[in-house]
């Protein structure tokens, strides 16, 4: 399985480059994944979405529907793809830690 280095530390990811292991999450490997996929430092927006997956994903055992992470985000669907450019699904639930969805999130 591919690795991802963070402080030292090895941290193991899926074979689409999720975290293999949820535990293994924390926000400054959140941040060194944004740097990794070219993101920056995560912004409050950034941050936003992060919370708001991890929050439904633990209420739910699922990525919410991208509609529902607008709503509740307050974010345009425009405003998701300036955030992370790889999408929702490829780009944020990969930062927030979460499996990969089984569909579009």
């Amino acid at each position: 399985m591919p690795e991802f280095n963070h402080g030292g530390t090895r941290i193991e990811l899926d074979d689409k480059g999720y975290l293999a292991r949820a535990g293994d999450w924390s926000p400054e490997v959140a941040a060194a994944l944004a740097e990794e996929d070219g993101l920056g430092e995560l912004t409050a927006d950034h941050w936003k979405v992060i919370e708001f997956l991890r929050a439904h994903h633990a209420a739910h055992s699922a990525a919410p529907m991208i509609r529902v992470l607008c709503k509740e985000t307050g974010l345009s669907l425009q405003r998701i793809y300036d955030l992370f450019p790889a999408g929702p699904a490829k780009g944020a639930c990969r930062i927030a830690g979460l499996p990969r969805p089984d569909s579009c999130v």
